[in-house]
Formats: C-alpha cells, structure tokens, sequence
C-alpha cells in the first residue's frame, strides 16, 4: 500500500496518488500527469480511478489525460453536471485492495464538491485520512464567494459540510487537502502540507467560530481576489481541457526573428529575476518572475495570442512552459535565442525600470515630493502596515483600474519584495504611465530596517 503527495509550485496544488494489489488512484490531478505514471510505474501498479473533488478553478485539471492513456475512469460529484466522467453521491465506496476510498458530499466552496475518506482495511475500518479539496485547508477553510446571489446559503452549507461532516471523522484523521499556503483559493493557509482534523478544529482559525451565524458572517466578511482565468479553467474543468500529448517546445527565435513575430501579435513574458528586468528588457514585454508565473500569467495574459519567453538561461524553458500549460497556456510558441545579450548586440533598443532603494524612498515621503507611491499587495496586507500615503490597489485589479493611476505624477510600485511592484511597473509601462520606478525589496526591507509604517488602510484605498 503506498500514498504520495505531489506538490504543484505556483499554484500551490496539491494531489495525490494512492494504491493498493497493483491498482492506484489518483485525486485531483494536475494536467502534466507524468509524474502520476512516474509513482504508480515504482509500485508496479496501474492507474485505474481518478477522482475530482469539485471544479477546479485555479489550474486545468489532468483528469482526461490520464484517463484516455491508462482506460482509468473519472469521478466527480453528481451536483454538477460534468461533460465526461461518472457521478458519484454520499456512500459510494470504492476499494482498491485494502485501501477504501468513500465518499462525502461537502458542498460550499461549489454545490458539487466532495471529499473522500481513506481507510486501511488491513487494520479496520475506521477512518485514518481524508481528501478534503478545497472545502477544508490546513489553517483555513474554502472560498465561498463564487455565487455572491446565495451568499449565505453556500456558506452555511460550507459549515454544515466541516462541522457536521469533516470534523465528525475524528480528531485523529489525516487532513489532505487540494492546496497549501500561496494559493488563490484560500488565505492564511499553514505553510505545511500535514495535519489532523483535531488540530484544525483546536488551532485553524475559521473553525474558532463554531456558532453556525458566526462562522457565516466571518465567512461573507473576506474578501478574496477573482482572478479572469479562473473562468477558462472552469470551462476547461467543466467540458474537458484540449488533449495534451506533450509539453509545447517552443522555437528559439534570433531578435529578428522575434521582432517580426511580436509586430504579428506575439506576447513577450520576461520570466527573469525583477532585477534583471528593471536592468534592460524588452519594450512592451510583461514581467512575471519564472516562480510567480502560474499564480499571475492568467491576470494578464490573453489566450488566444502566442507567447513569447525571455529567459535568464535554457535551462527555464521547461519549467515555464509547464507552469503556462498548467493553466491552460498552449500556444508557447517562442524564446528568445541567446537572451538579452542577444538583444542588446543586434543594436535593438531595450528599457529599464528604475529601482528605488527603501530608504531612499522613505526621505522622499518625508519630503512631501508629489508622486503617486502604489502598493499592490493585497487589502489583507495593506492593512497589516504599509507606508505612509500609499494607494493600494492589488496587482490582479491593475487592468481594470488603470485609470486611478494615470494622472499624470510619476509613480513608484512596492510589494512585499519587489517581484509583484515589477510585474505592476511592466503593466504600468505597457500603459504608457510614465515614469515608473520600483522599490525592490519593499515592506521586508522595510522591516529589515525598521522603517516607519501605519496600521490601517488609508482612507482612499482603492476597493
């Protein structure tokens, strides 16, 4: 018997694969599925069943794939009405082996989600663990706000599924849930990828508020981020994503050659460090650093254009290319040969994005200089400290509220480091606000250097 948890950079996604007598499951799997075949190759066993705990929305599910190349069959839950797969509702068991998997049905985060109990019947048929997806994390509990018109209905259909369900289980049962800490489907979550139901009822916060009208209004309080992608990974989810033989190789392209194809509407994503960028870059190119790419491509990416990566070194081909089909980016259709260096010595002019140092940024606030200083973390964060006269004003919303930036005063973006106040700089740039500058090392150089700050959202903070 054996049990494996594969971790998805990124997204923070987690899934998992388990077996049993030569046969093995696979729960919510990530669309490049070779690690899956990887495993169950190890144990001398044959992926026969793969299961989803709900819709997914923050990356393409793998699910297809893996059924068309391994004849496994595909279970969701009934309340939603899949274009592939098989229903399964409250009791339906299944066994491989000694392992049982049965399932729960978990409604709240979506009407159809379910979650499955594990048990090893070599021992008993007690409940040891259970594959919660997205309706229980390890240090806080599944969005809600997917049907803002039955708001409180799904979130009291959320508590009744963990305090009636879930927690019913027992304290000593394993928790495995579909994400971990970075994710967009949840906030707060522990950055550990292990726990028990017991621990989460004593120490997670969301289940402190045990009163059914408590945990509702602490529930229809937040207020999460919708990123525009997720409605293509619904769909994607819903109908089926594209067949993915193989990975996309995209072609290496002289300057030249690159150029020609960004005039026939190529999109360049720069994956180097914010560093490398704010040195020299491409004009109208996105940064989105190689570890944030898959969080932040779908914000701003369209997807029906090619891309087109500028990378540090080859060597980040790969893992940007898996990180774009992760969530449904096919068509990876270049890179640029020989990089920057190649750039700058075929004469090709290239930009630069200032960099401000903390300090530096903080005599000017003392200053009173006019500039617009934007900070594009989250509301969450902003309120948690953040400098004096800043707009806030999350890097996701940028597109949609271009307009509250462009009012002529120069602008400098920070973050928690600096990766995100670069991506919101290339956005800024790709706008024609100018000029932009960024404060790489942000609020952790900030507190580094104990730097002043506030404690509350500025009046004007944009919502």
């Amino acid at each position: 018997m054996f049990m494996e948890t594969i971790y998805t950079p990124g997204v923070a996604h987690l899934s998992y694969i388990l077996g049993d007598a030569g046969q093995a499951a696979v729960i919510d799997p990530r669309r490049d599925t070779g690690v899956y075949w990887d495993i169950a190759d190890r144990h001398g066993a044959r992926i026969t069943h793969v299961f989803e705990t709900h819709r997914n929305e923050d990356y393409v599910t793998g699910s297809l794939d893996l059924a068309r190349t391994a004849f496994a069959e595909i279970y969701h839950g009934h309340q939603l009405d899949f274009q592939y797969g098989n229903p399964v509702r409250e009791g339906d068991a299944f066994q491989l082996g000694q392992a049982k998997l049965s399932i729960l049905e978990t409604p709240g985060h979506t009407p159809e989600s379910i979650s499955i109990v594990y048990r090893d019947l070599e021992f008993s048929d007690d409940p040891l663990g259970v594959f919660t997806g997205d309706a229980l994390f390890i240090g806080d509990v599944g969005r809600t706000d997917f049907f803002p018109d039955r708001a409180e209905e799904v979130a009291g259909m959320l508590y009744d599924s963990i305090f009636q369900k879930l927690l019913a289980l027992g304290d000593h049962v394993l928790l495995w849930p579909a994400h971990g800490a970075g994710s967009v489907c949840g906030s707060g979550m522990a950055d550990r990828n292990f726990s028990t139901l017991g621990y989460e009822r004593r120490h997670n916060p969301a289940l402190q508020q045990k009163d059914r009208k408590a945990f509702i209004a602490y529930k229809l309080a937040e207020d999460h981020f919708y990123p525009p992608y997720f409605q293509k990974m619904e769909q994607y989810n819903l109908e089926g994503p594209p067949p993915l033989a193989e990975l996309p190789r995209p072609k290496p392209l002289v300057p030249e050659d690159f150029v020609r194809a960004m005039e026939d509407g190529m999109q360049v994503v720069d994956v180097r460090s914010p560093e490398a960028y704010a040195g020299a870059h491409l004009p109208a190119s996105f940064s989105l650093p190689l570890k944030m790419l898959p969080a932040f491509a779908g914000m701003f990416l369209e997807y029906t254009r090619p891309l087109g990566l500028v990378v540090e070194d080859d060597s980040q081909i790969g893992e940007a290319v898996r990180g774009l089909v992760r969530i449904g980016y096919d068509h990876v259709a270049a890179f640029l040969a020989g990089g920057l260096h190649a750039w700058e010595t075929s004469g090709l002019r290239y930009e630069r994005i200032p960099a401000i140092h903390i300090k530096d940024l903080e005599k000017r606030i003392e200053a009173g200089d006019r500039f617009t200083l934007l900070d594009v973390r989250s509301r969450e964060e902003f309120q948690s400290g953040h400098l004096p006269g800043a707009k806030q004003v999350f890097v996701g919303d940028l597109p949609q509220k271009i307009d509250q930036i462009a009012d002529g005063r120069p602008v400098t973006t920070y973050c928690n480091s600096g990766q995100r106040a670069m991506i919101a700089a290339s956005l800024l740039r790709q706008h024609g606000i100018q000029p932009v500058e960024n404060c790489l090392g942000s609020m952790a150089a900030c507190r580094s250097l104990a730097c002043d700050m506030v404690a509350e959202a500025a009046p004007g903070t944009a919502k």
